[in-house]
């Protein structure tokens, strides 16, 4: 190697690259007079430009691949002698001159960090325990009930769950804002669509009625210019709608599938639904907490080119959320140090994970992969086209495979941990208040 290498930190390395000026210079000038054979210029026929026309017109560029090219021949050589991983790209720096037989340059970088698998064998994982039960199956019952809710006008004033149609107008200090009149909006009061202080203001008004009141703004309300003001509304009752739950007989079994009405089919059905998801839920649960015990038990330092890179990803992936709900990124914080602890938790695990799928063979199977793609296919209405979709793109078959990995390495470390039953209600595991 040209010189010893520097620990510059943890990650940072730092060694020096000498170039011969000599040899340098021969392989410019074979190759510029490669160039002469090649070059067509106006007035001279092919292979007759003369050397010195070729080298004003080329030699400073040629200089410049020829060093490029040596300095990272170098630096190949030299980090394969040393048998380190670099992370990302090296950065390097001309050194003043000291000898006219040499360049030098400083190569500095990041390595991969030497990663080893610590013991999980007193790492205590927290496993659910649920037993799915009557009062657990009425209340999504009500909940599918309320997804098929009709409603009727009635002539009363309104209350919490009617429906309401209604024209208002939003003013700051006598100023109707942007954005601030809308007709024949509706809304659902107590349903949260809007601030709890205008839904509760339009309770006990009539059809005809008009009313005014005050609401005060969030501070963190997402409309800056009305965020943290009071606004005077003016609103127009123009609709009061009751709210109509179907009744839960054999009309609703057939309607969610049940074809002869029974309801107690109906509620094994939703029984056998409802532990489908406490399984999966149960199983995120497990994959979360050996994660996190994976990196306690495995302390590494993780490349900042790679840390970076991943808070750039993240930072677009949240741009591009923001934009597909109709919000402009402008009105969002999306600072990438906001984004540089996932960044780094996603990096660490993600370096824990390749060592722990090298040493211990648990890469993805095509079995495997082929079994995820058609289970998630099962939920389109054309899974043959949806299973297609996935193999017809590299990206996206990286991207199930990468889950395979995760769940295999999930196995591998249950085998290791310690488990713990602990019993919780379906609400409790699902975090439904």
């Amino acid at each position: 190697m040209e010189s010893m290498i520097e620990n510059l930190g943890t990650l940072e390395r730092r060694f020096d690259i000498t170039i011969s000026i000599e040899q340098l210079q021969r392989e410019a000038e074979d190759r510029l007079k490669k160039l002469v054979k090649t070059t067509k210029l106006h007035g001279f026929r092919p292979g007759k430009v003369p050397f010195k026309m070729i080298v004003q017109m080329y030699g400073a560029q040629v200089h410049n691949d020829v060093l490029n090219a040596a300095v990272q021949k170098k630096f190949s050589d030299a980090i394969k002698e040393l048998n380190v991983q670099v992370a990302g790209y090296p950065k390097f720096e001309a050194k003043p001159k000291t000898d006219d037989a040499f360049y030098t340059f400083s190569a500095t970088f990041e390595i991969y960090p030497e990663i080893v698998i610590g013991d999980l064998s007193q790492q205590n994982i927290e496993k659910p325990n649920v037993k799915i039960g009557d009062a657990d199956i009425d209340k999504t019952l009500n909940m599918i009930r309320k997804q098929r809710v009709k409603y009727e006008l009635v002539n009363r004033p309104a209350k919490k769950n009617d429906r309401v149609r209604i024209d208002y107008s939003g003013a700051i200090a006598g100023v109707i804002f942007e954005g601030g009149v809308a007709k024949d909006v509706q809304l659902i009061i107590g349903d949260g669509k809007f601030l709890k202080d205008f839904e509760a203001s339009l309770i006990d008004m009539k059809v005809g009625d008009n009313k005014s009141f005050d609401v005060v703004f969030p501070e963190d309300y997402h409309g800056k210019e009305i965020a943290g003001k009071t606004v005077t509304f003016e609103v127009k009752l123009k609709d009061v709608e009751e709210s109509i739950l179907p009744k839960i007989d054999a009309d609703f079994a057939k309607l969610l599938g049940v074809s002869d009405g029974d309801i107690q089919k109906l509620r094994k059905g939703v029984q056998q639904d409802l532990e489908r998801e406490v399984s999966k839920r149960i199983r995120t649960k497990l994959k979360e907490q050996i994660m996190q015990s994976l990196l306690d038990v495995t302390p590494i330092a993780a490349p900042r080119f790679l840390i970076n890179q991943e808070v750039e990803r993240l930072v677009q992936n949240a741009k591009s959320n923001v934009e597909a709900r109709g919000m402009s990124v402008h009105e969002i914080n999306l600072a990438p140090d906001l984004f540089k602890e996932k960044a780094e938790y996603r990096i660490k695990l993600g370096l824990i994970l390749s060592e722990l799928v090298k040493i211990h063979s648990l890469k993805a199977t095509r079995e495997q992969v082929r079994s995820i793609i058609e289970d998630a296919a099962q939920n389109y209405d054309n899974p043959e086209q949806v299973i297609k979709w996935h193999y017809a793109s590299a990206e996206r078959l990286h991207e199930v495979e990468s889950l395979v990995l995760e769940e295999n390495v999930v196995d591998w470390a249950l085998n290791k941990v310690n488990l713990v039953d602990k019993t919780v209600t379906f609400d409790e595991l699902m975090r439904i208040s």
